[in-house]
C-alpha cells in the first residue's frame, strides 16, 4: 500500500478509536489524527510480529482495519495515561 493509503487508514482508525474510547483527551483533532496514523503502523507491525499474520494486505481488507484500530486504541490509552497526570497537576 502507498503512503496516502496509510494516512487515510490512520486518520479513519484514529477517529474510530476515539469513538470506541470516548472521553476528554488532552490533545485536539491534530493529535487524534497523528495517533491514528501511528496506530495504524503500530497495529500492522504488531500483527506481523506477535501473530505472524500479514495484516497489511490492502486498503479494503478487514485485518488491515482491525490492526490499525487496535494500534490506535493502544496509542490512545498510552497517550491518555502519559498526559492525563500532567493535566491534573496544573489545576492543583
Amino acid at each position: 500500500m502507498g503512503i496516502i493509503a496509510w494516512i487515510l487508514i490512520g486518520l479513519l482508525a484514529g477517529a474510530i478509536a476515539k469513538l470506541l474510547m470516548p472521553g476528554k483527551d488532552p490533545g485536539g483533532l491534530i493529535i487524534t489524527m497523528l495517533i491514528g496514523i501511528a496506530g495504524g503502523l503500530l497495529g500492522g507491525w504488531l500483527g506481523k510480529v506477535v501473530f505472524g499474520v500479514d495484516s497489511i494486505d490492502g486498503f479494503f481488507d478487514v485485518p488491515t482495519w482491525i490492526a490499525a484500530i487496535v494500534g490506535s486504541l493502544i496509542l490512545l490509552v498510552l497517550y491518555r495515561a502519559l498526559t492525563g497526570n500532567r493535566r491534573s497537576h496544573r489545576h492543583a
